[in-house]
């Protein structure tokens, strides 16, 4: 019977993935910035995923599952997934170094910036469903349809992709105390313990969801796949209502705690990173700061890793987030 610990792949196969990543694009780079410091009260390290060239870490998981597809299955020549934006980029990218057509569904009222990219990367866009698991029943139908290969949200190949950012910062940041995951559909957090596990680290590993999307919280405090509303508009990479069953075998072993931050929460921290940093960071991708400030009396004197995940913010919604308010001149909560 297998284990959630047989389940996540060793070094050896977390090596080969980086190598993988590595034939596409370079390590990204990890810092300790001062006023984040200043600001947790505690030495911080950022590991800058939004310098990919997609802006966010997916592009890793999904050039490793590409690589293992065209082994697996070599005649495959058109995907199809479902996406709230930067898991479609990646598989455009992917798609299109392989020669193969991409078709992305997105939900009504995605980001229209994110829609923009993934269309420049050449996929065909479809808006379909209310949010993002009525746009993978949707993806589900064309992949039938039209013959497509349906590429998942969550895979232990893409899982072994978002490992390779946090072996290396594991690496690099050896004695790092705790580190906070933001769950989407699961391969980020899934990796950050694959990496833990092959270096050997020490460090708690906390998830962070939304408190407008609680589902992986919920199940993670239930012990059961628990499905909840989802409402957030700021961190669309978390909006998940239904968590995997895959992944959640995992976390219910290898997770330490789960913090869930407000939509205000997560505002204040991506106005942190512009302040601290200079860097954009989308929602989802400042949720880690968001989740580590919301504990931060508990962090002192520890030494703490942060994936600046994803920078792929529409222009208009950061406006508001670095003002404090929403559209409506109403303060952001």
């Amino acid at each position: 019977m297998e284990t959630p610990n047989s389940l996540l792949p060793d070094r050896s196969e977390l090596e080969a993935a980086a190598a993988v990543v590595y034939r596409s694009v370079a390590p990204t780079p990890q810092y300790a910035w001062p006023l984040l410091a200043q600001r947790l009260g505690t030495e911080v390290w950022v590991k800058h995923e939004n310098h990919l060239p997609i802006g966010a870490f997916k592009l890793r998981s999904v050039l490793v599952y590409f690589d293992a597809l065209r082994e697996r299955e070599p005649a495959v020549r058109g995907v199809v997934t479902a996406t709230r934006g930067n898991h479609g980029q990646a598989v455009a990218y992917a798609a299109g170094k392989l020669g193969m057509k991409a078709t992305v569904v997105v939900p009504h009222g995605n980001s229209r910036e994110k829609n923009a990219a993934m269309l420049a990367l050449g996929a065909e866009l479809i808006e379909d469903g209310q949010d993002f698991q009525e746009s993978v029943g949707h993806s589900i139908e064309l992949a039938r349809q039209r013959g497509l290969y349906r590429v998942p949200s969550f895979h232990r190949d893409l899982m072994r992709g978002a490992a390779t950012f946090w072996l290396e910062l594991f690496t690099a940041v050896p004695d790092l105390d705790v580190v906070f995951a933001p769950i989407g559909m699961g391969s980020n957090i899934c990796g950050a313990a694959a990496a833990r596990a092959a270096t050997g680290s020490r460090a708690r590993i906390v998830g962070v969801v939304s408190d407008q999307a609680p589902a992986y919280a919920q199940s993670f405090a239930e012990r059961r796949i628990v499905e909840a509303p989802v409402s957030t508009r700021l961190a669309d990479g978390l909006a998940c209502r239904i968590p995997d069953p895959g992944a959640m075998a995992i976390i219910w072993e290898v997770v330490d705690e789960m913090v869930q931050v407000s939509e205000a929460e997560v505002a204040a921290a991506m106005r942190a990173y512009f302040t601290d940093t200079h860097n954009v960071a989308e929602g989802a991708g400042a949720a880690a700061l968001a989740g580590a400030l919301k504990l931060a009396d508990s962090l002192r004197g520890k030494r703490v890793g942060l994936p600046l995940s994803g920078g792929n913010v529409d222009g208009e919604l950061f406006a508001e987030v670095l003002s404090g308010q929403d559209r409506t001149g109403a303060p952001l909560r």
